[in-house]
């Protein structure tokens, strides 16, 4: 993870997302909201294959910890993965908006995620 600007943080995933890489990025974001509060959350999915297999991908742990924290989420990538990574962050289930932008649509993601107020699409 890496911070776009103000308070809206970025996160690439290529190929295929490891169990180990999304726990440190949930412990990166943890981080960032205990020092700074709340966050906007960029995903792009470029030339993303899926999630490891086999593994307890079920682990609500982060999201009920911190998913009030999450103001917005923008997901950039494939059509072919729009349900799934909806259905991956919990699209239905949070406060915060998220909406999932085409590829190469990233310029037009972080402006919707820098428009207030957060619970707007």
């Amino acid at each position: 993870m890496r911070r776009e600007s103000g308070n809206t943080w970025r996160l690439d995933i290529t190929g295929v997302l490891l169990r180990r890489d999304l726990d440190a990025a949930e412990q990166a974001a943890a981080e960032t909201i205990r020092r700074g509060g709340r966050i906007r959350l960029l995903v792009v999915l470029d030339g993303f294959e899926g999630w490891e297999q086999g593994l307890g991908w079920r682990d609500m742990g982060f999201y009920i910890r911190h998913g009030d924290d999450i103001e917005k989420i923008a997901i950039v990538g494939d059509e072919t993965w729009r349900s799934e990574a909806l259905m991956f962050v919990g699209a239905d289930l949070r406060k915060a908006a998220v909406e999932y932008f085409a590829a190469p649509d990233v310029s037009r993601a972080a402006e919707w995620l820098a428009a207030s107020p957060a619970g707007s699409a």
